[in-house]
């Protein structure tokens, strides 16, 4: 179906019209868009955007499961749950005070959520829909609460830390903190889990952790004002976008030196891959737009226009 020319074109024609996911082929990029209240869908595999969801007042943080899309909503200060098929919104989840970023396990069974004023992470049932835990942080105002892939952990960073708070979600609690640069932001694991890789903004140096001795084994110089971390499914790479720069550095995992930096939009922010591995996109805050990079060849390849201050990406 991708060869035939007239289905090539089927996306442009359609886009901003609310379809059916199961209309065209996944796997979609969804964008949460902070200032326009909305969430941009884009067709991977061509470039274009394909749809606009409901996204609440002031989504941020984005998870979905390819069914559902889990928004975090500031002005309720909620957990925003779209149903993507139809469009629709289809529950709010109280969270507490500005929350930011969401995550989902890979078994699809829990949700995660930073909730910045209560220094806390949310933990709810994605089935049942409804909070199992809020477990205390150390680090004040959380940004990202990350699932290891194998849902053991919940790695949190915070604006106001120097440090990643560990939480064995288990036992719902904090079980310890590793020591990295001021203001830890973006967070991604290696598939193995055995590593994680997290850029701290005012420091613009991304810390590698080994994830058994909880101790750091690398300190990488990214570009200014370093924050969103997305990596490679085979876990060769570790993409970082750099806030003031610009840009996009490109770590190689094997020995965490910078392979490449790209140039993107203004104000890159969170990102995404595609389960492939070829394309990266980019939520660039001050552009509204998405850089698509083309990881191959290390190069931006597409720009894509979304609503005003995307917030980052998420992909299924």
């Amino acid at each position: 179906m991708r060869s035939s020319p007239s289905f090539r074109l089927l996306p442009a024609l359609l886009a901003g019209l609310i379809l059916p996911a199961g209309v065209l082929a996944a796997p979609f990029a969804y964008v949460p868009n902070e200032k326009s209240a909305s969430v941009s869908v884009i067709d991977t595999a061509t470039d274009t955007l394909v749809r606009t969801l409901p996204g609440g007042q002031r989504p941020r943080g984005i998870a979905t499961d390819g069914k559902y899309l889990y928004i975090s909503e500031a002005p309720s200060s909620s957990l925003v749950v779209v149903d993507i098929d139809k469009a629709k919104q289809v529950k709010s989840i109280r969270l507490g005070e500005s929350p930011e970023g969401v995550s989902v396990s890979a078994d699809h069974r829990l949700i995660a959520a930073a909730v910045e004023e209560s220094n806390s992470v949310v933990v709810l049932d994605a089935r049942k829909r409804k909070q199992l835990a809020e477990i205390k942080v150390e680090g004040e105002n959380p940004e990202h609460a990350v699932f290891s892939p194998d849902g053991r952990w919940l790695l949190v960073s915070a604006e106001n830390a120097e440090q990643v708070d560990l939480i064995d979600v288990k036992a719902r609690r904090q079980v310890g903190s590793i020591p990295v640069g001021k203001r830890p932001r973006g967070i991604g694991f290696t598939p193995d889990g055995k590593r994680a890789y997290v850029a701290c903004e005012l420091a613009s140096t991304v810390y590698a952790i080994d994830m058994e001795s909880r101790k750091v084994i690398a300190e990488i110089k990214a570009g200014t004002y370093s924050n969103g971390v997305a990596m490679a499914p085979d876990g060769s790479r570790a993409y970082i976008s750099n806030g003031k720069d610009g840009t996009v550095s490109v770590i190689r995992t094997a020995d965490n030196q910078i392979e490449a930096t790209i140039p993107v939009g203004k104000r890159p922010w969170n990102m995404a891959v595609t389960p492939d591995g070829q394309k990266l996109y980019v939520a660039n805050g001050r552009s509204n737009s998405v850089s698509v990079i083309d990881t191959r060849r290390l190069e931006v390849i597409s720009e894509v226009p979304v609503g005003e201050l995307p917030w980052g990406v998420v992909i299924h």
